[in-house]
């Protein structure tokens, strides 16, 4: 039973972030471990609230996490039943623990009324790498089941599922495109919120349990749908929402104007190939100017891509960056009467790269990129604004008299995500992009073809890590189902499930 008094005797607290000018020279984590007397002092913090909306899938966890569980395993010091609790319901603790915004402890009990909530986020990775320190031993898996299953995609959302098949005797292989497995958490996630051995380690566990990994093929161009089909049982396309949202700003053609998803992924491939020690103002390999160094940049966008570019230009050695948000200055605490308890709430979000440095612009947009005479970018144009909703469109209105120019080198386009990429696969898997660039399933989890099945961002859209591991553990119960797999693999979400809050 959770200790009923904690949240009264200990205060919210999580270790402090690494030194910025320190961090800024390398491309290690931000936060450092929390010591064990810490985190058991905030596992405490979990109370006995009878209705543990945290883990609600409308509300909180979608995986399901048996939060109150662990942490009460935690607080008495049991870290080996909290490691088996927690891998119960979570493939990859790591990832979620150092990646996920935490709609969990927007979720918390504690945080009605403006309270300070239990640092789950922090709980979590601290079991996750206490397991990999106890060893990360592979799983037993049952004699084979003579199936075979094709993931097409590496990210979180293949790579639960293949576990999950896996571990009930199938025959799986994992397709991936790029050089490397782990999707966007490989090249898209910076190296200061998740360093790639994380990734590492656990691929050992899932090759060690049977899993098969085939890089550099990019299906329905390397090896055609049909020839997929013909040597799988089962199909699951998992191939992520890489589709950058474009602008029709006025200068958009110009050089030194790209989606954010180059610049971060340019930035993973140069600290994979030099290591954790590369300089910060290193030059990029290939000789692309996507890097930072010495430039002024503009980034447009104020979500967590728009962080990470932030982060990663501070370490390329910027001479100065602007942060521009469409929408006005959120609140530092909860509207209770626009974001009722337990929802998402509409705050105001200070991630770890805005304490290194960058000016964020609040309710401004971009008018014009300006050509500097040659054909690349040197400023931008931009405008006080004001946004509204009418019939379900967002109206973006300019303030008259409120332009003005910054300066501007290299500009990152973070401003979202339009679904999955068109690509030769769909077409040859009978498959297509529905209204918002997503691929639409049956309730089984099944598109339009039989046995072609579809889990992740592919299917809801650019979303949250830990949906794409629930998605991807739900699929993987259908195709075991659908293969006659015997029981019943968990399925944490049905796939027309949503949150209360985008």
């Amino acid at each position: 039973m959770p200790d009923p008094n904690g949240f009264l005797r200990y205060p919210r607290r999580v270790p402090a972030r690494r030194p910025v000018p320190v961090r800024i020279s390398d491309w290690r984590e931000v936060y450092p471990p929390a010591g064990e007397e810490l985190i058991r002092e905030q596992a405490a913090r979990c109370m006995d609230c009878g209705i543990p909306f945290c883990h609600s899938d409308t509300a909180g966890c979608p995986l399901a996490n048996r939060i109150p569980d662990w942490n009460d395993l935690v607080r008495t010091g049991n870290w080996d039943a909290a490691v088996e609790s927690l891998h119960a319901t979570n493939n990859f603790p790591e990832f979620t623990g150092r990646l996920c915004p935490a709609p969990c402890e927007a979720a918390c009990v504690l945080g009605i009324a403006g309270g300070d909530p239990v640092t789950i986020k922090q709980v979590e990775v601290e079991i996750a790498d206490a397991a990999v320190a106890r060893g990360l031993t592979p799983r037993a898996v049952p004699p084979p089941t003579g199936r075979s299953v094709a993931v097409v995609g590496s990210g979180p959302a293949g790579l639960a599922a293949a576990q999950q098949l896996a571990r009930a005797g199938h025959a799986v292989t994992v397709y991936e495109r790029d050089d490397a497995i782990g999707g966007l958490l490989r090249y898209g996630i910076p190296d200061f919120k998740l360093e790639k051995r994380h990734i590492d380690t656990r691929l050992a566990q899932l090759t060690a349990e049977g899993v098969q990994f085939r890089t550099g093929v990019n299906v329905g161009v390397d090896i055609t749908a049909e020839q997929l089909r013909e040597q799988h049982d089962a199909v699951l396309l998992a191939c992520g929402a890489l589709q950058g949202r474009e602008t029709d700003t006025p200068g958009r053609q110009l050089r030194g104007v790209h989606q954010a998803m180059a610049h971060l992924v340019a930035a993973n491939r140069v600290v994979a190939a030099a290591g954790e020690g590369r300089p910060a103002l290193a030059t990029l390999a290939d000789g692309t100017p996507i890097d930072a160094a010495g430039k002024h940049v503009v980034i447009i966008g104020g979500g967590d891509t728009a962080a990470d570019c932030l982060g990663v230009a501070h370490r390329q050695g910027a001479a100065g960056v602007h942060q521009l948000d469409l929408y006005p200055q959120p609140p530092r605490a909860r509207d209770e009467a626009r974001d009722p308890w337990p929802t998402w709430p509409w705050i105001l979000r200070e991630y770890a790269a805005h304490e290194e440095g960058g000016e964020r612009v609040f309710a401004v947009a971009v008018q014009e990129f300006v050509d500097d005479g040659t054909g690349a970018v040197r400023a931008v144009r931009i405008a006080e604004v004001t946004v509204e909703k009418r019939d379900g469109r967002r109206i973006v209105t300019a303030v008259p008299g409120t332009e003005r120019e910054l300066p501007a080198d290299l500009v990152l386009l973070a401003i979202g995500f339009e679904g999955t990429e068109e690509q030769p696969l769909l077409a040859q898997f009978g498959v297509a992009r529905n209204a918002r660039g997503a691929i639409d399933s049956r309730a089984d989890w099944q598109t339009g073809s039989d046995g072609v099945f579809v889990a992740g961002d592919m299917h809801r859209g650019a979303s949250l890590i830990v949906w794409a591991i629930a998605e991807g553990r739900a699929a993987a119960a259908a195709i075991h189902t659908y293969l006659g797999g015997v029981g019943a693999l968990p399925a944490p979400v049905h796939a027309g499930s949503r949150p209360l809050a985008v």
